[in-house]
């Protein structure tokens, strides 16, 4: 049985090369998005210590990101060891200083994934961000060291 189409109101036509399916092309705009850092990090037992490899819990992994709604997380990790991420977030005045003391945690797990698995996490899961600065961290609770390759991109508007 032929595949067919409603052409118009009242002309039921039949699928093929001289009449393909009709595609309706829509408007959509393309997200601006910007490529904010790529790292490459050896996943150890060190608590608190970020993508960056720093160990200064009041040291941001990404500073001046107030203009991204949002932020993807991409990675691709060579080991299955067990490892805990934490994603923290804050807002700075216009002196890039702390409003406030300490962190707001965002997300907190498990990485998902196995070895040689690409993953990727939303920031925040849920709404949207428009935080200054953001510190994410990840340390292996189980297994040997691997190292986790990383890609976060903030996304505009």
């Amino acid at each position: 049985m032929p595949v067919r189409f409603l052409r118009n109101a009242s002309e039921l036509a039949d699928v093929s090369m001289e009449s393909p399916l009709p595609v309706q092309v829509a408007n959509a705009k393309p997200v601006p998005a910007d490529t904010l850092l790529v790292a490459t990090t050896t996943v150890n037992t060190t608590t608190n210590r970020d993508l960056m490899e720093n160990t200064n819990t009041e040291t941001p992994t990404l500073d001046n990101c107030g203009q991204y709604r949002k932020l993807v997380w991409f990675y691709f990790r060579t080991g299955a060891a067990a490892t805990t991420y934490r994603i923290l977030a804050r807002t700075t005045d216009l002196s890039a200083q702390p409003l406030g003391t300490g962190w707001q945690e965002l997300a907190t797990g498990t990485l998902p994934g196995g070895a040689n698995s690409w993953g990727r996490i939303e920031i925040p899961t849920t709404g949207d961000g428009y935080y200054d600065q953001y510190r994410i961290e990840v340390y292996r609770t189980d297994g040997s060291n691997y190292t986790l390759t990383s890609k976060l991109i903030g996304v505009r508007g």
